[in-house]
């Protein structure tokens, strides 16, 4: 159900894009056609956006690179985009890309790690999300209220989609990391008044996997830019405090599982270190692998020639914890 906001979100990125506006450009230049099912998160405009002034955007990550690996900028409608398994188990994972908060990284024609869950048997949700410094009402909460929703319409639709709305699991990678990090901790919280019905249902994933994941929003460990973007430049201790996942993991946080790489030069490792600890500490499930090598967005295999092996690592412990068996 690829509806006409986002076809033409789509057909924005050639006019974003000097590399995809030329008129000549090969046919290998073009952006493959959408594997994924794509709705709105909210059923109008998303809420707190009276000052909001800035105009949506696709841009290539790299200029004159791979046309299908896209960042948006600026959101304003922001998507979820499911891509169905082959043999679907009735598990279902929403993975929250990354991006600094300056923009969120992810593809509309698919990529490799919803295909690796999809191969799973798990139904894979992608989402975009709203970012905090383009002037919504929610501030460092509107990415957030952007998840629950997310996550929500996942279980709204568990009968539709032969779904167990017990067994809906979350992935974040860097910043979205960060993300899901907050929508498994704070799943209590109400970010934002309920529209409809389905803002009846939990915001509490099932299991997480957090893959080089920003933490903490205190020195030295913050990452920068996650932190400019959240905060502003001048930001409170107290601001800090209230969105550094490791200083409130509530003992019913979904078990967790987390990735990183020691050499990670952009979040630093100590961010997974803090987080894993604290889940120690209130007795939540989790496991923490910390490869030697590997830097920052390592996705699913690492630096050449080296396996990074968390696709072997993270389906057991998801069994483990029920998403599937």
């Amino acid at each position: 159900m690829i509806d006409r906001r986002s076809l033409l979100a789509l057909a924005g990125a050639t006019a974003a894009s000097p590399a995809l506006a030329q008129g000549a450009a090969p046919e290998a230049q073009k952006p493959a056609a959408s594997l994924l099912e794509i709705q709105p998160i909210w059923p109008g405009k998303a809420p707190g956006g009276e000052k909001v002034t800035a105009k949506e955007q696709v841009i290539l990550r790299t200029p004159g690179g791979d046309p299908n690996d896209t960042a948006f900028l600026h959101i304003t409608d922001p998507v979820l985009m499911m891509r169905r398994p082959k043999n679907p188990n009735g598990a279902a994972i929403l993975m929250i890309p990354g991006g600094g908060y300056v923009r969120v990284a992810v593809s509309k024609a698919g990529g490799a790690i919803d295909q690796w869950i999809a191969d799973q048997g798990v139904t894979a949700f992608v989402m975009t999300y709203r970012l905090p410094a383009d002037g919504w009402a929610a501030g460092p909460d509107v990415a957030l209220q952007d998840a629950q929703r997310a996550i929500r319409i996942i279980r709204s639709r568990a009968g539709e989609l032969g779904l167990d709305p017990e067994r809906v699991g979350v992935m974040g990678f860097s910043a979205g990391g960060h993300l899901a990090g907050r929508l498994s901790t704070q799943f209590k919280r109400q970010t934002y008044a309920p529209i409809d019905a389905i803002d009846t249902l939990s915001t509490r994933p099932s299991v997480a996997g957090l893959f080089y994941p920003v933490v903490t929003m205190q020195p030295p460990y913050a990452h920068g830019g996650s932190l400019k973007e959240l905060l502003g430049a001048d930001a409170s201790e107290a601001r800090r405090k209230a969105i550094s996942l490791e200083l409130d993991v509530p003992a019913d946080t979904p078990p967790t599982f987390i990735a990183t790489a020691a050499d990670d030069k952009v979040v630093p490792a100590d961010n997974s270190l803090l987080l894993y600890s604290a889940l120690r500490k209130a007795s939540v499930p989790s496991e923490l692998h910390m490869f030697e090598k590997g830097g920052h967005g390592f996705g699913l295999t690492g630096p050449k020639g080296l396996d990074m092996s968390w696709p072997q690592l993270l389906p057991p412990f998801l069994r483990r914890h029920g998403l599937y068996t």
